[in-house]
This record gives C-alpha cells, structure tokens and sequence, in this order.
C-alpha cells in the first residue's frame, strides 16, 4: 500500500532550516535515505548498505553443508570447516535531484511558509520512487531514442543483471497466467535458496490478473481456491512494485537484493547570488549516489515475456 502525501509530511525527518547548511552529517544522511525507503514496497525490504567510498567491496562470507564429523575420543584427525569468502564490488552513480520555487508562491499559497516544507517531503517521495525504478530498470545500454533514456542509462538495474546472470525462465510461449508457471520459474532454483525468504516481485496489474485468473477458474470450473494461493503462489508471497513492468516477475529474498550509498548526501538551497534575485526564486538541489547490486545471482530468477 503507498503512503499519503500526509503521511510522508508527517514522518519527515529532515527540517527544512537544515538545507541551508548544505552537507548532511552521517545520521541526517542515514535519516534522509531512511525517508526515501519509505516511499514503496520494496524499498523497506532490500539490504541497504553504507559506505564511506564511492567504490569498493561488501564482503560475503559462505559456509558449506554437511560439515558436521564424528568425533573420535582424544584424537584430531585434522579436519577442519571451512569459510569461504569473496567480495560483491560496487561503484556507485552520483545523481541529483534540483527543483525551484518563487517566492510568489510561498507568498500566496494556503499552506504560507509550510509549502516549502511540503514540496521537499514530495521531492524526497519522490526521490524514492525514482531510485526503486532505476534499481529495477536500470540500463546502461539503453537506446538513445528511448524517451526515458537520460533516466534508464545511469546505472544497470537488478533485472538487467538477473537477466544476464541469474534463472531466466521465458513465458514468451505460454498463452496466459497460471500456476504452473511459478513452480516452473522455482524449479529452476537450487533447493538451498527455496528457504522461506523468497517473494515474488510483480507489477500491481501482474498481481491482479493472477487473482483474476484464479477467479475465472472458480467461476467456469467451480469448487475453490485457497484464499493463501491468491497472494502467495507456491506457497511463496508476493510483493507489489509497481515500478516493475507487467511482463516480468522476479523471485529472490528482497535481502539478497543490494543497494551502496555513501554518506556524501548534500542538499543546497540557496536563496542568494543574481539569478535568485532576479528571478525571485529559492533553488534546492539533492545529490546523492547509489549502485544497486544482489549478493547471489544464482538465487535470482525472473520471468520474462509474459502476455
């Protein structure tokens, strides 16, 4: 479920007599992001890391099954378990979000001062949106007559990296919806991620033809579905993005899925220097960087192609 305008206002975190002050200190950093995450569903539920550098590494640590040895009285026999480590490398894409208002506005508007507080809580909604769409969509090879293009391009998204490297399962020849398609998608998993974490990530009219497909069952077929199987297909939940397109649907644990901040979050405003007094206006920019990565590619899987 989205989160009102209200809403958002009311949770606010950032006071606007803070923008003047330009560079966010770590805890206003953390507090600022926090906010963006808040503004969909998946957001609240991805691995949210923060780092200093704008490159680098996030360690992985693994440990092997059946690692467990009978134990012979007063003796070593020299085995040990092992861990094994490796690094998921990152590079985060610095971004900025700038806006403007006139002081006219401010003057006339109901709301009087309070306005400029609204509109930076709506751009901070916004912002959040936004950043969920390119963690999803994100491509650095997109075409250039792509209208989204100067959007798309910044940074390659989960689903360009689950498509190169994870489970794809094509529905391309499947001619509509049904349960079969979910446990095909989740055989093609290895047992060892099939754990309970798993969700499945569709678009809002994804998820409603799936419940219309099950009623159209009952109604033509008679008898009944469970009510689990509406929002949980092989008995593994559904989370609703509506940033992701209809066509696609994506199983992983949300914690499997990545995204690198650092704490160099800065919002200028300024309402000083010539432009700002000729134009009677206040400018506000937001920069930010991210990169958003997935621990484990082998326990991704996505559809494609679906009608």
């Amino acid at each position: 479920m989205g989160i009102s305008n209200r809403t958002i206002i009311r949770k606010a975190a950032i006071e606007t007599a803070s923008l003047s002050s330009g560079l966010l200190n770590p805890e206003q950093s953390r507090k600022f992001i926090q906010q963006t995450f808040e503004a969909t569903n998946l957001n609240k539920l991805v691995r949210h890391e923060m780092r200093t550098a704008k490159t680098g590494e996030i360690d992985k640590i693994g440990i092997a099954s059946r690692i467990l040895r009978k134990k012979t009285e007063n003796t070593d026999d020299g085995y040990r378990a092992g861990v094994e480590t490796s690094q998921i490398e990152y590079s985060t894409t610095a971004v900025r979000l700038p806006w403007e208002i006139t002081e006219e506005t401010l003057r006339e508007n109901i709301e009087g001062q309070n306005l400029e507080q609204i509109i930076t809580d709506l751009m901070t909604s916004r912002l959040g949106i936004d950043l969920e769409d390119l963690y999803l969509n994100g491509d650095e090879d997109a075409e250039t007559t792509d209208p989204a293009h100067d959007f798309l391009y910044i940074n390659d998204g989960w689903i360009k990296q689950i498509s190169n490297g994870g489970h794809v399962y094509d529905a391309s020849g499947e001619s509509s919806m049904s349960l079969d398609l979910f446990y095909k998608t989740l055989k093609t998993l290895p047992n060892k991620y099939n754990n309970g974490k798993l969700r499945w990530l569709m678009s809002p009219h994804r998820a409603q033809e799936w419940e219309l497909f099950l009623l159209n069952k009952v109604v033509n077929a008679g008898g009944a579905v469970p009510e689990s199987v509406y929002n949980s297909p092989a008995r593994i939940k559904t989370v609703e993005c509506p940033s992701l397109d209809d066509s696609t649907i994506i199983l992983t644990d949300p914690k499997n899925l990545i995204v690198v901040n650092t704490y160099d979050v800065k919002i200028r405003k300024t309402t000083e220097g010539k432009e700002a007094i000729m134009m009677d206006k206040r400018f506000y920019v937001t920069h930010l960087d991210f990169d958003p990565v997935i621990e484990e590619l082998d326990a991704t899987a996505i559809i494609t192609g679906l009608k």
